[in-house]
């Protein structure tokens, strides 16, 4: 017997069923397009291209031209199945099995598009927009994010385009609908230290120079010490190292060279410039230390290579998107959310430079798992909420 959809599960399941994975559009883009002309919204599509990224396709629709102006932003891209043969069903199905609903992108975040699209729906039919609405959807959060939000945003304010609010669908809540509002984000940043050793053979060692024991060293001190407790609103600062590498496969040979990667997710303590001259700091420290522990001529020789954009901390602090969100929260579930700046980045990122912007969506315990998947119930609770928000935000 097949199950009853609400139209936001139908949505859901037309959108799981279009194979987006990153950077392909997958038709996606063209279904919401499709949708959301039959509502009225003014769909423009623009494809962004840069050196050493694929091309992406992303999608801006607006309906009204008056203020306030709310938008719902997202990506339809998906991060690759992995072995189909291990999930259920097909991950491109949007199969539903005892009130749930699988496949890649059902919580991440194709199922916050659809609960977007679904309250829109029902707010237009028994609502007259008295400010405008817009979709901000790209193909490329789950890549570079290089031709993605970054980009759609920058085309969007050329043109005049200007924003009150934004929710992005990512799926913030932990446990059930209603938990959590992601009010910020800590930020983000990437490296690879190299340690430059002298090759040579394994039983000469006063012959070479052996890059391991300096990384070794450069890493106990970078590692050593917290860079902080915490502040209210954002957790301890947290560096990981990622990867250590000597691209040595013979195990009587002293190599040249070593590697370390690296990613720290920074509090407000902390900007960008100002983390970085910490972690330098810390190993040029561990450099000096090694050579007076030693006895050697001269501290470890290292370099540093900083990978990618920095990605920065933010906080909103606007209390009517804040409010009515959370209002709109307890009026569906019963539950106040907390504020939370837990988590790894998004697309929020770059819309913090625009306008007021939280995320909210569906629960993440699945996302980029195999059997990715959420229950209808949240998905049409996920739905009651945002269409409550655009009724008491307007």
């Amino acid at each position: 017997m097949t199950q009853d959809l609400s139209r936001s599960a139908e949505i859901l399941r037309e959108l799981i069923r279009c194979p987006s994975v990153t950077p392909e559009e997958g038709g996606a883009l063209t279904y919401l397009e499709n949708e959301l002309t039959k509502l009225g919204f003014c769909v423009e599509r623009v494809t962004f291209s840069d050196e050493n990224t694929p091309d992406v396709e992303n999608l801006y629709a607006r309906l009204g031209s008056d203020a306030p102006h709310v938008m719902f932003a997202g990506h339809t891209d998906v991060v690759p199945t992995g072995n189909q043969d291990d999930w259920s069903s097909d991950a491109f199905s949007g199969d539903v099995k005892d009130g749930v609903m699988f496949g890649r992108g059902a919580v991440d975040m194709k199922g916050g598009i659809a609960c977007f699209l679904g309250a829109v729906e029902a707010y237009l039919a028994d609502n007259e927009l008295v400010g405008s609405i817009s979709f901000l959807i790209t193909g490329d959060e789950e890549g570079p994010s290089v031709n993605g939000t970054d980009k759609l945003l920058k085309w969007a304010a050329e043109k005049g385009e200007t924003w009150d609010a934004c929710i992005v669908g990512e799926p913030s809540n932990p446990n059930a609908i209603g938990d959590v509002i992601k009010n910020g984000r800590r930020g983000s940043l990437s490296g690879r230290i190299t340690v430059n050793g002298v090759q040579g053979h394994a039983a000469y060692p006063h012959l070479s120079d052996n890059p391991v024991n300096g990384m070794i060293d450069l890493l106990n001190v970078l590692l050593g010490s917290p860079f902080d407790k915490g502040t209210e609103m954002f957790q301890p600062t947290n560096l990981e190292v990622t990867s250590v590498d000597v691209g040595n496969p013979a195990t009587n040979v002293i190599a040249a060279k070593a590697t370390a990667s690296f990613n720290i997710r920074f509090n407000d303590l902390w900007t960008g410039d100002t983390v970085k001259q910490e972690i330098k700091r810390r190993l040029e420290e561990g450099a000096k230390s090694a050579k007076i522990r030693n006895g050697k001529d001269a501290p470890v020789d290292f370099e540093i290579e900083w990978i990618g954009r920095v990605s920065h901390v933010f906080l909103t602090k606007d209390d009517t998107l804040i409010n009515t969100l959370s209002e709109a929260i307890k009026n569906v579930t019963g539950k106040t959310p907390e504020l939370s700046t837990g988590g790894g980045t998004s697309d929020a990122r770059f819309i913090k430079d625009y306008c007021p912007v939280v995320e909210f969506g569906l629960v993440g315990q699945t996302m980029h798992q195999v059997d990715e998947r959420t229950p209808l119930a949240d998905v049409d609770k996920l739905t009651a909420v945002y269409e409550k928000f655009l009724q008491n935000y307007f």
